[in-house]
Protein backbone atom coordinates (compact mmCIF):
# COMPACT_ATOMS: atom_id res chain seq x y z
CA UNK A 1 0.00 0.00 0.00
CA UNK A 2 2.57 2.40 1.08
CA UNK A 3 4.98 1.09 -1.56
CA UNK A 4 2.24 1.99 -4.48
CA UNK A 5 1.57 5.71 -2.64
CA UNK A 6 5.28 6.00 -3.41
CA UNK A 7 5.32 5.35 -6.78
CA UNK A 8 2.50 7.46 -7.63
CA UNK A 9 3.99 9.61 -5.92
CA UNK A 10 7.18 9.53 -7.92
CA UNK A 11 5.54 8.99 -11.17
CA UNK A 12 3.21 11.94 -10.27
CA UNK A 13 6.41 14.44 -9.53
CA UNK A 14 7.55 13.20 -12.55
CA UNK A 15 5.26 14.21 -14.65
CA UNK A 16 4.54 17.38 -13.38
CA UNK A 17 8.60 18.07 -13.82
CA UNK A 18 8.02 17.08 -17.84
CA UNK A 19 4.80 19.68 -18.28
CA UNK A 20 7.14 22.00 -16.57
CA UNK A 21 9.88 21.27 -18.96
CA UNK A 22 7.96 21.60 -21.85
CA UNK A 23 6.36 25.07 -20.51
CA UNK A 24 9.63 26.55 -20.21
CA UNK A 25 10.65 25.46 -23.70
CA UNK A 26 7.39 27.28 -25.49
CA UNK A 27 8.06 30.08 -23.04
CA UNK A 28 11.88 30.27 -24.85
CA UNK A 29 10.20 30.33 -28.28
CA UNK A 30 7.60 32.17 -27.61
CA UNK A 31 9.84 34.86 -25.79
CA UNK A 32 12.83 34.97 -27.60
CA UNK A 33 12.63 38.54 -29.05
CA UNK A 34 11.53 39.45 -25.80
CA UNK A 35 15.05 38.38 -24.30
CA UNK A 36 16.84 39.77 -27.45
CA UNK A 37 15.77 42.83 -28.41
CA UNK A 38 15.18 46.06 -25.74
CA UNK A 39 13.49 48.82 -27.71
CA UNK A 40 12.85 52.75 -27.09
CA UNK A 41 9.83 55.14 -27.75
CA UNK A 42 11.39 57.72 -26.55
CA UNK A 43 13.53 60.60 -28.41
CA UNK A 44 15.52 62.04 -25.77
CA UNK A 45 17.77 63.99 -28.24
CA UNK A 46 17.50 65.44 -31.87
CA UNK A 47 20.32 66.07 -33.88
CA UNK A 48 19.64 69.55 -33.39
CA UNK A 49 20.75 69.30 -29.55
CA UNK A 50 24.47 68.39 -30.98
CA UNK A 51 24.44 71.48 -33.80
CA UNK A 52 23.89 69.21 -36.58
CA UNK A 53 21.86 69.86 -39.84
CA UNK A 54 19.33 66.76 -40.25
CA UNK A 55 16.17 65.84 -41.94
CA UNK A 56 13.07 63.53 -40.89
CA UNK A 57 13.31 60.62 -43.05
CA UNK A 58 9.87 58.35 -43.09
CA UNK A 59 10.37 54.71 -45.35
CA UNK A 60 7.26 52.17 -45.82
CA UNK A 61 7.94 48.84 -45.01
CA UNK A 62 5.50 46.27 -46.07
CA UNK A 63 4.57 42.97 -43.74
CA UNK A 64 4.42 39.86 -44.37
CA UNK A 65 0.65 39.95 -44.45
CA UNK A 66 0.71 42.98 -47.24
CA UNK A 67 -0.09 45.52 -43.95
CA UNK A 68 2.12 49.27 -44.49
CA UNK A 69 4.03 50.32 -41.62
CA UNK A 70 7.05 52.88 -41.47
CA UNK A 71 10.19 53.36 -40.15
CA UNK A 72 11.71 56.73 -38.81
CA UNK A 73 14.98 57.52 -39.57
CA UNK A 74 17.50 61.22 -39.37
CA UNK A 75 19.91 61.91 -42.63
CA UNK A 76 22.18 63.50 -41.40
CA UNK A 77 24.04 65.51 -44.20
CA UNK A 78 28.08 65.78 -43.82
CA UNK A 79 28.85 69.43 -44.16
CA UNK A 80 31.49 69.95 -46.75
CA UNK A 81 30.20 67.44 -49.09
CA UNK A 82 32.05 64.32 -48.64
CA UNK A 83 30.88 61.56 -50.64
CA UNK A 84 31.34 58.90 -48.75
CA UNK A 85 28.43 58.03 -46.25
CA UNK A 86 27.47 55.97 -42.98
CA UNK A 87 24.45 53.19 -42.65
CA UNK A 88 24.35 53.20 -39.03
CA UNK A 89 22.66 50.60 -37.35
CA UNK A 90 22.26 50.70 -33.84
CA UNK A 91 22.17 47.73 -31.38
CA UNK A 92 19.23 46.33 -29.41
CA UNK A 93 18.78 48.68 -26.95
CA UNK A 94 17.33 52.65 -27.09
CA UNK A 95 16.88 54.26 -30.59
CA UNK A 96 18.60 55.87 -32.59
CA UNK A 97 18.20 59.29 -30.22
CA UNK A 98 20.52 57.07 -28.11
CA UNK A 99 23.31 57.34 -30.62
CA UNK A 100 23.74 60.43 -31.86
CA UNK A 101 27.34 60.85 -29.95
CA UNK A 102 28.43 57.94 -31.94
CA UNK A 103 26.98 59.22 -34.77
CA UNK A 104 28.57 62.99 -34.07
CA UNK A 105 31.84 61.40 -34.59
CA UNK A 106 31.78 59.88 -37.92
CA UNK A 107 29.86 63.34 -38.81
CA UNK A 108 33.41 64.71 -37.91
CA UNK A 109 35.38 62.86 -40.00
CA UNK A 110 33.40 63.98 -43.11
CA UNK A 111 30.70 61.40 -43.93
CA UNK A 112 26.88 61.87 -43.51
CA UNK A 113 25.20 59.62 -41.59
CA UNK A 114 21.75 57.85 -41.95
CA UNK A 115 20.13 56.21 -38.95
CA UNK A 116 17.21 54.01 -38.73
CA UNK A 117 15.41 52.77 -35.89
CA UNK A 118 14.26 49.15 -36.94
CA UNK A 119 10.48 48.60 -36.07
CA UNK A 120 9.05 48.56 -32.40
CA UNK A 121 12.11 51.41 -31.56
CA UNK A 122 11.60 55.10 -31.63
CA UNK A 123 9.00 56.53 -34.07
CA UNK A 124 8.96 53.96 -36.59
CA UNK A 125 6.08 51.62 -36.98
CA UNK A 126 5.88 47.92 -35.51
CA UNK A 127 5.23 46.43 -32.17
CA UNK A 128 7.90 44.25 -31.34
CA UNK A 129 10.88 43.50 -34.02
CA UNK A 130 12.26 40.31 -34.86
CA UNK A 131 15.75 38.91 -36.62
CA UNK A 132 14.01 38.85 -40.26
CA UNK A 133 12.03 42.25 -39.81
CA UNK A 134 15.07 44.06 -38.92
CA UNK A 135 17.09 42.63 -41.68
CA UNK A 136 14.27 43.94 -43.68
CA UNK A 137 14.81 47.45 -42.37
CA UNK A 138 17.68 47.30 -42.98
CA UNK A 139 17.29 46.23 -46.80
CA UNK A 140 14.82 49.75 -47.13
CA UNK A 141 17.23 51.93 -45.50
CA UNK A 142 19.77 50.92 -48.25
CA UNK A 143 17.40 51.20 -50.94
CA UNK A 144 16.56 54.70 -49.65
CA UNK A 145 19.94 55.76 -50.48
CA UNK A 146 20.50 54.15 -53.66
CA UNK A 147 17.24 54.89 -54.82
CA UNK A 148 16.18 58.03 -53.32
CA UNK A 149 19.35 60.02 -52.39
CA UNK A 150 21.33 58.89 -55.47
CA UNK A 151 24.32 57.86 -53.81
CA UNK A 152 27.14 54.98 -55.13
CA UNK A 153 26.66 52.19 -53.47
CA UNK A 154 30.88 51.91 -53.45
CA UNK A 155 30.22 55.46 -51.32
CA UNK A 156 28.37 54.21 -48.17
CA UNK A 157 29.87 52.41 -45.12
CA UNK A 158 27.31 50.05 -43.21
CA UNK A 159 27.96 50.58 -39.82
CA UNK A 160 26.50 48.28 -36.97
CA UNK A 161 27.28 48.36 -32.55
CA UNK A 162 26.77 44.82 -31.03
CA UNK A 163 23.51 43.27 -32.37
CA UNK A 164 23.76 46.13 -35.24
CA UNK A 165 27.14 44.63 -36.26
CA UNK A 166 25.34 41.31 -37.18
CA UNK A 167 22.77 42.96 -38.95
CA UNK A 168 25.31 45.23 -40.63
CA UNK A 169 27.39 41.56 -41.68
CA UNK A 170 24.19 40.58 -42.98
CA UNK A 171 23.19 43.56 -44.83
CA UNK A 172 26.77 43.40 -46.43
CA UNK A 173 26.93 40.01 -47.74
CA UNK A 174 24.04 40.62 -49.58
CA UNK A 175 25.34 43.93 -50.96
CA UNK A 176 29.01 43.11 -52.28
CA UNK A 177 28.82 46.53 -53.87
CA UNK A 178 28.96 48.34 -50.83
CA UNK A 179 32.24 50.46 -49.78
CA UNK A 180 32.59 48.21 -46.36
CA UNK A 181 31.36 47.26 -42.93
CA UNK A 182 32.32 48.51 -39.50
CA UNK A 183 31.45 46.13 -36.91
CA UNK A 184 31.76 47.56 -33.29
CA UNK A 185 31.39 45.15 -30.19
CA UNK A 186 29.53 43.01 -31.91
CA UNK A 187 29.64 38.73 -31.65
CA UNK A 188 29.78 35.71 -33.65
CA UNK A 189 26.39 34.30 -33.18
CA UNK A 190 23.39 33.70 -31.11
CA UNK A 191 24.24 30.62 -30.11
CA UNK A 192 27.61 31.25 -29.09
CA UNK A 193 26.51 34.03 -26.57
CA UNK A 194 24.32 32.02 -25.24
CA UNK A 195 26.73 29.73 -24.71
CA UNK A 196 28.97 32.02 -23.13
CA UNK A 197 26.51 34.60 -21.11
CA UNK A 198 23.75 32.18 -20.42
CA UNK A 199 25.20 28.67 -19.87
CA UNK A 200 21.81 27.60 -17.70
CA UNK A 201 19.44 27.38 -21.36
CA UNK A 202 22.04 24.45 -22.44
CA UNK A 203 19.77 22.51 -20.26
CA UNK A 204 16.65 23.10 -23.02
CA UNK A 205 17.57 22.07 -26.79
CA UNK A 206 18.70 25.47 -28.03
CA UNK A 207 19.40 24.09 -31.51
CA UNK A 208 15.63 23.46 -31.60
CA UNK A 209 14.63 26.44 -30.07
CA UNK A 210 16.51 29.05 -31.28
CA UNK A 211 14.85 31.04 -34.17
CA UNK A 212 16.76 34.45 -33.68
CA UNK A 213 20.00 32.96 -34.76
CA UNK A 214 21.94 36.24 -35.83
CA UNK A 215 24.54 33.61 -36.84
CA UNK A 216 27.54 36.17 -38.55
CA UNK A 217 30.46 33.77 -38.14
CA UNK A 218 28.35 31.51 -40.74
CA UNK A 219 27.99 34.25 -43.12
CA UNK A 220 31.48 36.02 -43.11
CA UNK A 221 32.42 33.23 -45.53
CA UNK A 222 30.39 34.98 -48.05
CA UNK A 223 31.63 38.52 -47.57
CA UNK A 224 33.34 39.94 -50.50
CA UNK A 225 34.11 43.46 -49.28
CA UNK A 226 36.18 45.33 -46.77
CA UNK A 227 35.54 44.87 -42.84
CA UNK A 228 36.69 46.62 -39.93
CA UNK A 229 36.25 45.11 -36.06
CA UNK A 230 36.37 46.71 -33.17
CA UNK A 231 36.35 45.51 -29.70
CA UNK A 232 36.58 46.71 -25.93
CA UNK A 233 39.01 44.15 -24.08
CA UNK A 234 36.86 44.65 -21.06
CA UNK A 235 33.48 44.28 -22.37
CA UNK A 236 31.37 42.44 -20.29
CA UNK A 237 28.40 42.69 -22.49
CA UNK A 238 29.89 40.75 -25.84
CA UNK A 239 33.27 39.01 -25.30
CA UNK A 240 36.27 40.52 -27.40
CA UNK A 241 37.25 36.79 -28.49
CA UNK A 242 34.15 36.96 -30.64
CA UNK A 243 35.07 39.64 -32.73
CA UNK A 244 38.59 37.92 -33.25
CA UNK A 245 37.08 35.09 -34.38
CA UNK A 246 35.44 36.86 -37.43
CA UNK A 247 38.77 38.57 -37.88
CA UNK A 248 40.14 35.43 -38.34
CA UNK A 249 37.78 33.89 -41.00
CA UNK A 250 37.16 36.93 -42.52
CA UNK A 251 39.06 36.30 -46.27
CA UNK A 252 38.69 40.19 -47.50
CA UNK A 253 40.64 43.42 -46.93
CA UNK A 254 40.30 43.77 -42.83
CA UNK A 255 41.70 45.34 -40.05
CA UNK A 256 41.16 45.01 -36.27
CA UNK A 257 41.29 47.52 -33.18
CA UNK A 258 41.30 46.08 -29.77
CA UNK A 259 40.94 48.72 -27.59
CA UNK A 260 42.40 47.87 -23.75
CA UNK A 261 40.12 48.82 -20.65
CA UNK A 262 37.20 49.37 -22.86
CA UNK A 263 33.78 48.19 -22.13
CA UNK A 264 30.88 47.59 -24.51
CA UNK A 265 29.54 51.29 -25.05
CA UNK A 266 32.85 53.58 -24.58
CA UNK A 267 35.25 52.19 -27.00
CA UNK A 268 35.98 55.37 -28.73
CA UNK A 269 36.13 57.57 -25.84
CA UNK A 270 38.71 55.37 -24.38
CA UNK A 271 40.81 54.90 -27.66
CA UNK A 272 40.77 58.34 -28.04
CA UNK A 273 42.60 59.81 -31.57
CA UNK A 274 43.35 55.87 -32.26
CA UNK A 275 39.96 55.43 -32.81
CA UNK A 276 39.35 58.18 -35.29
CA UNK A 277 42.65 57.26 -36.66
CA UNK A 278 41.66 54.07 -37.52
CA UNK A 279 38.55 54.88 -39.13
CA UNK A 280 40.97 56.18 -41.28
CA UNK A 281 43.06 53.98 -42.19
CA UNK A 282 39.88 51.79 -43.35
CA UNK A 283 38.85 54.31 -45.60
CA UNK A 284 42.14 54.45 -47.25
CA UNK A 285 41.61 50.50 -46.92
CA UNK A 286 38.30 50.45 -48.97
CA UNK A 287 39.89 53.25 -51.49
CA UNK A 288 42.69 50.55 -52.28
CA UNK A 289 40.01 48.10 -52.49
CA UNK A 290 38.12 49.93 -54.87
CA UNK A 291 40.89 50.84 -56.99
CA UNK A 292 41.77 46.73 -57.41
CA UNK A 293 38.41 46.16 -57.79
CA UNK A 294 37.78 49.05 -60.72
CA UNK A 295 41.20 47.65 -62.39
CA UNK A 296 39.94 44.06 -62.80
CA UNK A 297 36.72 44.84 -64.18
CA UNK A 298 38.80 46.97 -66.81
CA UNK A 299 41.00 44.42 -67.05
CA UNK A 300 37.82 41.40 -67.79
CA UNK A 301 35.93 44.11 -69.86
CA UNK A 302 38.98 44.81 -72.21
CA UNK A 303 39.43 40.62 -72.42
CA UNK A 304 35.96 40.03 -73.83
Amino acid sequence: MIANCIFKWVLSGLGLGTIAYFVACLGLVIGQQRLIFVPSRQIDYTPQELELKYEDVWLDVLTPDGKKERLHGWWIPANLGENRVLLYLHGNGGNISHNLSPAQRFHSLGFSVFMIDYRGYGKSDGQFPSESEVYRDSQVAWDYLIQQREIDPRNIIIYGHSLGGAIAIDLGVRKPQAAGIIAENTFTSMRQMVDYRNPIYNLFPIEFILHQRFDSLSKLRLLQIPLLLIHGTSDRTVPSFMSERLFNLAEVPKKLLMVPDADHNNVANVSGEKYLETIKQFNQLIDDHLKQRNAKDQASSLSR
